[in-house]
């Protein structure tokens, strides 16, 4: 085997990617990564409290993040919050990218990617061939689903609550190949992870599945599916798997070989706080070579990884910056921060159940960093139908009168908040959204608008 000193002689490019494959083969022992051309940002002095404790909430949002001090941001899950030392990571690799662009897009680039690409492998616990960095969780979904050998009559399964994204590209690849999309419908409330499993499992009783799409944490009803349990029923029907686990990455540990989906999909900007632009797909071995990604480039023929690290000219800094990412992660410990997120849900969840008087949809422990809070009956006495456009009211009244930035969800005939907990937020947040929709109700009841 060649050493990666040898290797490293050799010239990448756009146009050659196939050593990209070797560098990702070698054990940890053998690979040496490529040099960072500058310092990256350092975590070893963070501010804790006199237990020794890290100060979350107020002071790491000052601290590392950009979000405006006036907004009460209660929805990290939309489009989820860059690290701002993340971000002048991206800044420098854009500026070293302009000192002589030749030189990094044709000599160092793939190498570096392949440096990012091991160390997010080792986060997520896979082996690096499996794991390709793209853009975002859509380009990987595309690729899958574009790629898969469909026939006329196939049924691809999903959910009523599939991402909204997700369900009009599974529509176009239907009309496209003359596949079926066959949706399974999950009633709320909720039980418990087992009901969910028993309804996949009735389904798949048809046999003629060939793949079902699972959300991790689906976006409109964001409870934490039982996926491992959900896979592994598929394998037995010998069905295939995509998990779109959009916000998943950072919110949960995970564990993609003890997972074993056939694909997963996830975004780096949401919960891992990274730089817009930076997302993962893993592929398992054994299909693979049918995967082509949604923009084919000079890597086609070269291998799995080789085809996905180039897709044309694109700002590359959101993935290079996912070392300083990593790094905070490392440095803050990922227990600490899920601790924080976990406790901090549930004390919201607890206040808005009081404050309100109303209920979850599910149990507390089937949420993962967001949940949904059922709104007070007054909210609902408000509209004569509960629709998306009720749910769009009062979110845009929480957000132009109270400068709350947090979605409703309009969900088989009930409204509900969704809210997300993160680093920067601290509970105070969710007794002002508490108040502020007793106030929205109370206005209404009182003029009888929202």
């Amino acid at each position: 085997m060649k050493s990666t000193k040898d290797m490293a002689k050799r010239d990448f490019g756009s146009f050659h990617a196939s050593n990209v494959q070797e560098l990702l083969s070698l054990s940890n022992e053998e690979y040496v990564p490529h040099q960072i051309p500058f310092a990256l940002p350092s975590f070893s002095d963070l501010d804790k409290d006199s237990n020794g404790e890290l100060l979350f909430g107020r002071q790491m949002k000052s601290t590392f993040f950009l979000l405006e001090e006036s907004c009460c941001f209660l929805n990290h899950g939309a489009f989820g919050a860059s690290l701002k030392p993340a971000l002048e990571t991206a800044r420098k690799w854009q500026l070293y990218t302009e000192e002589q662009p030749l030189r990094f897009y044709d000599r160092e680039l793939m190498p570096l990617l392949v440096h990012v690409c091991r160390r997010m492998a080792a986060f997520v616990s896979c082996s690096p061939t499996d794991l390709v960095l793209v853009n975002n969780a859509t380009f990987g979904v595309n690729s899958v689903l574009n790629s898969f050998p469909w026939s006329a009559g196939d049924v691809i399964l999903t959910f009523n609550i599939t991402y909204g994204a997700v369900k009009k590209l599974v529509k176009h690849i239907c009309l496209k190949t003359g596949a079926i999309n066959r949706e399974v419908e999950l009633k709320f409330p909720v039980q418990g992870r087992k009901e969910i499993v028993d309804v996949l499992r009735t389904h798949l009783d048809a046999c003629d599945i060939k793949l079902v799409v699972i959300d991790h944490i689906p976006s409109n009803a964001p409870v934490v599916l039982p996926v491992r349990e959900m896979v592994q029923l598929c394998r037995q029907r010998q069905v295939r798997v995509l998990v779109d686990g959009a916000h998943a990455l950072g919110a949960l540990p995970l564990d993609l070989t003890d997972l074993d989906p056939d694909y997963y999909v996830s975004n780096c900007h949401k919960w891992l706080c990274s730089p817009k632009g930076a997302a993962i797909l893993y592929v398992r071995p054994d299909v693979q070579a049918e995967v082509r990604p949604a923009v084919i480039s000079h890597g086609l023929g070269s291998g799995f990884s080789s085809e996905f690290v180039w897709a044309g000219l694109h700002d590359y800094s959101p993935l290079l910056a996912l070392h300083t990412v990593l790094d905070f992660w490392e440095a803050l410990t990922p227990s600490a921060i899920r601790k924080y997120i976990q406790q901090l849900l549930k004390d919201a969840t607890d206040l808005l159940i009081k404050c309100w008087g109303t209920r979850l949809p599910a149990p507390l422990d089937m949420f993962g960093p967001m949940a949904l809070v059922e709104l007070p009956e007054s909210i609902h006495q408000m509209f004569n139908t509960i629709d998306y456009s009720a749910a769009e009211t009062v979110q845009n009244a929480l957000y132009h009168d109270f400068n709350i930035e947090v979605p409703i969800k309009s969900l088989q005939g009930r409204l509900y908040v969704r809210i997300s907990a993160h680093i920067h937020n601290q509970l105070d947040e969710y007794e002002k959204l508490g108040g502020a929709v007793l106030a929205i109700s109370g206005r209404a009841g009182n003029s009888g608008v929202p």
